[in-house]
């Protein structure tokens, strides 16, 4: 495994190793779909969260946030968030009452020591590193002790994935594709694994794909906002196929309203921030609908409500991290059972 601590790949070992035990395990099957149980598992959260980070009304003070985007959870339960308005990545230490700047906060700007609207990173605590999608001045830059390296200029980037191997991938929500570049080898333009075949709902075309999540076997799991649904795209892949959504914009359990971050666990278990819908929603690939999570109460700033959640994580207890947009906050809510 690459040491490389990987922003979505991190949740494969999270839930592998402290949620599912022997007598949790799936019974995977082709004819029942990849994550068909014999109901002997049922994950279950609370549904009033604990704020753990922001939370004191929308500024750029270090115990607040401004419009978060994605956010990741360490083994020492420190948070790590995009916090997009405020042209920064904090890192709020555990229980800690307010955030450090880790990259950014120079202000809005195209300077090397400053980002424009950073919506994903993945982090490498092991060099104290952190790659982070810099969307406005589009580009990939890594952070590396307080330096600054520019990976990839003039590109269309939403959101960052990294698999085992270190391979980097990057979504282009105007250019409708995923790229993957090699790890150290970014002089080029990177091999197309998802869409680039125009803006549009057919299976091997987005409308603004956003969030990225890769799982062991290479498939690219891609948050297609616009188009209200979350695609999954083998590799080498020439199309996709519809994961989640995909029934058209609506508050149905078969529907999203333009989703958010994505995350996908050992058992198959696809979990979606609904955004639009202001919930957490977990569906099976080849089932019809899916099931609520957590939120689904309307938009509203209580404990268990969501407005326009973006950012998803799991900590190693399987507790869920939610990032709540317009409510400038991180939501825990945390795992029953």
């Amino acid at each position: 495994m690459n040491t490389i601590n990987i922003y979505h790949y991190v949740v494969f070992i999270i839930l592998n190793v402290t949620v599912q035990t022997k007598s949790e395990k799936c019974e995977k099957t082709s004819q029942n779909g990849p994550c068909s149980t014999n109901n002997k598992i049922n994950r279950k959260w609370k549904q009033n969260a604990i704020t753990v980070g922001g939370g004191h009304g929308r500024g750029q003070q270090l115990n607040q946030l401004n419009l978060t985007q994605g956010i990741f959870i360490d083994k020492n339960k420190n948070i790590f968030i995009a916090d997009s308005w405020n042209d920064r990545i904090v890192e709020w230490k555990y229980d800690a009452k307010e955030g450090q700047i880790i990259a950014g906060g120079n202000g809005q700007g195209y300077r090397m020591d400053q980002l424009s609207y950073p919506t994903d990173f993945i982090v490498d605590q092991q060099n104290h590193s952190i790659i982070i999608a810099d969307y406005d001045n589009k580009r990939v830059i890594q952070w590396l002790n307080q330096k600054q390296q520019i990976l990839i200029q003039n590109i269309d980037c939403s959101g960052l994935a990294m698999d085992k191997n270190g391979f980097l991938y990057v979504s282009g929500g105007y250019k409708n594709e995923v790229r993957r570049w090699k790890m150290g080898e970014y002089n080029n333009e990177g091999i197309v694994v998802a869409g680039a075949n125009g803006e549009g709902d057919q299976l091997n075309q987005f409308h603004y794909p956003t969030f990225i999540f890769v799982d062991e076997d290479q498939s690219v799991y891609v948050t297609d906002q616009d188009n209200h649904r979350v695609m999954k795209w083998r590799k080498d892949a020439k199309e996709g196929i519809v994961v989640a959504g995909g029934n058209g914009k609506g508050e149905n359990l078969n529907q999203l309203s333009h989703p958010g971050g994505v995350i996908v666990d050992d058992l198959g278990e696809i979990y979606v921030a609904d955004c639009w819908n202001h919930r957490v929603m977990r569906w099976c690939e080849g089932k019809e609908e899916g099931e609520l999570i957590v939120g689904g109460n309307g938009k509203g700033s209580q404990l268990n409500q969501l407005y326009y959640p973006r950012g998803l994580s799991f900590d190693d207890k399987g507790n869920l991290y939610v990032a709540d947009q317009r409510n400038d906050r991180i939501e825990k809510f945390e795992r029953l059972f």
